[in-house]
């Protein structure tokens, strides 16, 4: 239904609904915008700053945000990533095409993000020009109907008006109102900080997406796994893996060197939680740019990172590398080191191979050897049943499973190989009494390999971590952007927007009537406290005085306190009714209070 404007009513833009409305957002439009492309451009921009569709753009995000928490990200462990391909060999593919793997570098996670970067700033700018005009003019001036507001207090005094009127200004802004004394009235308001926790809260969600933005744009991460004693310098040589941005590419890398001293690792022995990690701990020795003086040591835990230069060292795996010698017929050493194996569940049963390409040759030709098994930290006493499985993630009873197999590596085709598969395309298992040769080997112990190509010594193991090496610039600017976008969001719920209005006439009889009127954002008793504290407060240079009975009048001018709907407003001596009254002596339509429950 539309709606007129009636005589009684005033028009939109004028001083009295000014006074009535207490927000400081750009007024919208309900008419058209035209016809055409400029009309339809107007449209979809209107829509896309609304605040329906930013509400709605700040779901998705927050939706399009879940993947990259249930899936593993290139960006944060390439391991878990490639495992996790292993095991979905059906959606990987799907998955790859979806960018699921790289959710916050994705077309279509940026898409929502810029979308409500434009809708914030389209929101923003009007609103802050708004909020600064507000700021620069004088509080409205007082309504010519006070008692339309829902809180009004009046009383009948002997003091002077202007006196009257000047103490209200000074107990005002003694009070902390910005207060202006003009027309025979004052007019104060309050509680500013509540569109200031506004505009901040959405300032603070544009900060937050412009630190993501960057984070984006300008971040890389690398991938080092390092056993206990080994050390590496941060290049693009000596990286597992790298993934970059736009403005972060290899040659930004930071320039310094970080050593895996060793690693300690404990887990609960026993209660419900047995074998819950308790402590994961990569001690580590660093120095940053080429100055090895400066070699300092450190520690690297589980959301304590070490931080070098510009980038941040995170610990993200740990697990458990045999070390393991082979000879060869000849009893000469073809290989010995010690080689990581990959865990495959919370007990550590870890998974791994060993490629020994210089083996040499066998029966006058070139041979190569690869093994291929299983590392128990704890191992059941029989795999009957089970398998080779661990029973606990610390290493109790450590023991190596081994399956041997003789033939061509493919390592000298040039082809790039996963150091943690063995590639069985031209190796043959070698068999011992008809069955596929196999070993169970404890610390110390050798196995000889059958048809005499040589041993293989399980000498022991160290432990092994896994780090994730980032550069990520913008993340101090997205914790402020939350930190403030929470305080906005506070000042916003609990500043309460309010207006006093305090207006002392002169009564054609003699004295003075003293009259009070409040308006507020929201429904609250805290307006009405504070106008009864004003009142009794501005007794004291306006005493109300008991009014004298007259029998001519219908009824006594006693002190009116209460709302709108059961009090004559004693402020107009016209008859709102008279078709002859004067105009401007006619108050608006009373039975249209203000609307408290407004929309910003």
């Amino acid at each position: 239904m539309s709606k007129t404007t009636t005589d009684t009513e005033p028009p939109p833009g004028t001083a009295e609904e000014k006074a009535e409305r207490l927000s400081t957002a750009p007024v919208e439009s309900d008419g058209p915008t035209g016809i055409g492309v400029l009309g339809w451009l107007r449209w979809m921009w209107r829509q896309l700053t609304s605040m329906r569709v930013a509400l709605i753009l700040l779901f998705l995000l927050s939706l399009a945000a879940i993947p990259g928490s249930l899936i593993p990200q290139n960006g944060q462990n390439q391991f878990k990533v490639e495992a996790w391909k292993a095991q979905h060999t059906t959606v990987a593919p799907v998955y790859e095409k979806l960018q699921l793997f790289d959710v916050y570098s994705s077309v279509w996670f940026s898409a929502i993000y810029i979308l409500l970067f434009v809708s914030l700033a389209g929101c923003i700018v009007p609103r802050t020009w708004q909020f600064v005009g507000v700021l620069r003019a004088q509080p409205p001036a007082a309504p010519r109907n006070l008692t339309r507001m829902p809180v009004y207090a009046a009383w009948r005094t002997d003091a002077d008006a202007d006196a009257v009127n000047a103490a209200a200004h000074r107990l005002l802004r003694r009070r902390r109102f910005r207060a202006d004394l003009a027309g025979g009235s004052v007019a104060a308001e309050k509680g500013y900080l509540r569109e200031v926790g506004n505009l901040v809260f959405h300032l603070s969600l544009f900060a937050l997406l412009g630190g993501f933005a960057w984070a984006s744009l300008a971040s890389g991460t690398g991938g080092k796994l390092m056993v206990g004693g080994e050390g590496y310098s941060n290049t693009i040589t000596q990286l597992d893996d790298f993934t970059g941005s736009r403005f972060y590419d290899t040659e930004d890398l930071d320039p310094f060197y970080l050593k895996l001293d060793s690693f300690k690792s404990s887990f609960q022995t026993k209660g419900d939680q047995i074998g819950a990690a308790r402590e994961f701990t990569a001690n580590v020795e660093y120095y940053a740019g080429s100055d090895a003086s400066k070699l300092t040591k450190g520690s690297i835990e589980v959301n304590h990172p070490l931080e070098i230069g510009s980038s941040k060292v995170y610990l993200i795996g740990h697990g458990y590398a045999p070390v393991i010698t082979v000879r060869n017929a000849k009893g000469e050493t073809v290989y010995t080191g010690a080689t990581p194996f990959l865990p495959q569940d919370g007990n550590l049963t870890s998974t791994g191979v060993v490629k020994v390409s210089d083996y040499g040759d066998k029966d006058g030709r070139k041979t190569q050897l690869g093994f291929s098994g299983f590392f128990l930290p704890t191992a059941p006493l029989s795999f009957e049943g089970t398998g080779p499985i661990s029973l606990f993630p610390g290493d109790a009873a450590p023991e190596l499973v081994l399956n041997a197999f003789a033939g061509d590596l493919g390592t000298d085709s040039g082809l790039p190989q996963n150091v943690y598969q063995l590639n069985q395309k031209n190796l043959t298992q070698l068999q011992e009494g008809g069955n596929p040769a196999k070993a169970r080997l404890k610390p110390g112990q050798a196995w000889e390999l059958p048809d005499g190509y040589g041993t293989v010594t399980f000498e022991g193991y160290k432990q092994w971590a896994s780090f994730n090496i980032s550069h990520r610039p913008g993340n101090e600017i997205a914790l402020a952007g939350g930190v403030l976008a929470i305080l906005g969001l506070i000042g916003s719920l609990f500043v309460q927007r309010r207006r006093i209005w305090v207006r002392a006439v002169a009564l054609p009889g003699g004295g003075t009537l003293v009259e009070l009127a409040g308006l507020a954002r929201s429904e609250s008793a805290k307006i009405a406290e504070e106008l009864a504290e004003l009142a009794v407060d501005l007794q004291d240079d306006a005493p109300a005085v008991e009014d004298e009975p007259d029998a001519d009048a219908d009824t006594d001018d006693a002190p009116a306190t209460g709302g709108p709907g059961d009090r004559d407003d004693p402020a107009v001596p016209a008859d709102p009714a008279d078709p002859e009254a004067d105009a401007a002596s006619v108050p608006a339509d009373p039975a249209v209070p203000a609307d408290q429950n407004s929309k910003e």
